[in-house]
């Protein structure tokens, strides 16, 4: 498997247990329909969330949250609207991006951006 899916991999393990540790109930990881996919659907405080994991091992290039392009939104946004037309009892619903850096030598740096639009 190739470094970065490691990492990834390890990135949507450690964003679990944060959600968790945060008071999240994770419902799916990786979810997919067709050709939709989120990394995490969670909910906290009645509201479904559908969140955007990125994990990186240096800033080197810039933060993980920086690689979330406007395409990667409306995927995200896609994959929602398919869930709900599933589920349809979610009457809140909100966009997050969970930022994983991992530096070696450090305590690994969380960053939860809430209810992104575009």
């Amino acid at each position: 498997m190739a470094h970065h899916n490691l990492t990834g991999n390890l990135g949507e393990e450690m964003a679990v247990k944060y959600l968790l540790d945060k008071g999240y109930t994770i419902l799916h990881r990786n979810w997919r329909h067709l050709h939709w996919e989120t990394d995490i659907i969670a909910t906290k405080n009645s509201t479904l969330h559908f969140i955007e994991v990125k994990t990186r091992r240096t800033t080197t290039f810039g933060h993980p949250e920086n690689d979330v392009s406007k395409k990667k939104i409306k995927n995200l946004m896609g994959a929602a609207e398919e869930f709900l037309l599933l589920y349809p009892d979610w009457k809140l619903i909100q966009f997050d991006i969970l930022s994983i850096t991992i530096e070696k030598n450090k305590q690994p740096e969380f960053f939860l951006i809430e209810d992104v639009s575009l």
